[in-house]
């Protein structure tokens, strides 16, 4: 499975999470049991990843969501700026590039129209506050 298929995976699992009480292990199991899933492991770690550090990931799509609430985004949205926030902070072996293009191609695929738009830009300009400060 390629790393754009996992983060599709991971991507549907943390939608699934806004419909659910239930902890991640236990959607990923319910998926397995009734859509015969299989997740990659990079998928489970995005997942469960998002969910342990969900207070500071929220307050910063806060924060970069310039004009918008976060109870007001798409849960489509919410999900992959969720998850890629999440991957762009602690998974260091992937460029931010890398995350932020994955992350705009999801949208393209799955979230409405302009909202690939918004990704890149809520997710460039917390690049440009948090990462490049941090560099120089």
């Amino acid at each position: 499975m390629t790393r754009r298929e996992a983060r599709e995976q991971a991507l549907g699992l943390v939608f699934e999470k806004l419909f659910s009480d239930e902890a991640i292990p236990e959607i990923i199991e319910l998926a397995r049991e009734a859509r015969e899933l299989d997740p990659d492991p990079f998928s489970e770690k995005l997942a469960v990843g998002v969910f342990e550090h969900l207070d500071e990931i929220d307050a910063r799509i806060e924060k970069y969501s310039i004009g918008w609430n976060k109870d007001r985004l798409s849960r489509v949205v919410l999900s992959i700026l969720r998850l890629t926030i999440y991957e762009m902070s602690y998974e260091d072996d992937i460029p931010l590039s890398v995350s932020i293009n994955e992350a705009v191609e999801l949208a393209k695929k799955y979230a409405g129209e302009g909202d690939a738009a918004f990704v890149n830009g809520v997710l460039g300009t917390l690049v440009r506050t948090e990462f490049e400060k941090a560099e120089s």
